[in-house]
């Protein structure tokens, strides 16, 4: 009904199983995800299935660090971190 039916699904779990079990290292067999919600990156095309404890990135700042590089006239940087 609002349009996201045919977006794929990109699934956040743990990097450590197939699982949302990260105690369930590797490949196991016989065992259930379970989804915690879920989140429509739109701009992304995508919709995320969040799973277990994971959490996602953060994302930027209001004015980005990138945003305070700069480099003078004789090639000196600045405002690297």
């Amino acid at each position: 009904a609002l349009g996201f039916g045919n977006c794929p699904i990109c699934v956040a779990k743990t990097q450590y199983s197939l699982t949302d079990d990260q105690t369930k290292l590797g490949a196991p067999t016989d065992f259930e995800v379970t989804v915690r919600n879920l989140k429509i990156s739109a701009g992304a095309g995508f919709i995320v299935a969040l799973t277990g404890e994971i959490m996602t990135m953060p994302g930027l700042p209001k004015v980005p660090a990138a945003e305070r590089i700069d480099v003078d006239e004789n090639g000196k940087i600045t405002g690297l971190f």
